[in-house]
């Protein structure tokens, strides 16, 4: 069991290096980010963005739609797409990212 912790917490470090490198102006989803990285799924990804070390950009992890992340994460969708806007992230009118506008490396 000791093992399996280990392993994810490994991973998860992986998981903050890479979106520690997301660009200012992109985004990349939490799939795409599992997928770099192999062995985790995006959930996971997701869990190690809920102890993400304080400065890293984790306004620039989405869902693969496009959807900002529920409000509890930042304290208000809000604030995250401020974050986003003011990089230079643009919205659909349904207040989705444009995706093929800002994925971080396009090629997913």
């Amino acid at each position: 069991m000791a093992e399996k912790k280990k392993d994810f917490q490994e991973k998860y470090q992986e998981v903050y290096l890479i979106v520690a490198n997301i660009p200012p102006g992109k985004v990349a989803t939490y799939g795409q980010i599992a997928m770099m990285i192999g062995g985790l799924t995006a959930r996971q990804v997701g869990y190690a963005m809920k102890t993400a070390p304080s400065g890293l950009p984790a306004h620039r992890v989405v869902n693969s739609l496009g959807k900002l992340s529920p409000e509890y994460v930042f304290g208000s969708q809000e604030l995250q797409r401020k974050a986003l806007e003011k990089e230079g992230v643009t919205f659909t009118a349904a207040g989705n990212i444009q995706m093929r506008k800002h994925l971080w490396g396009n090629n997913f």
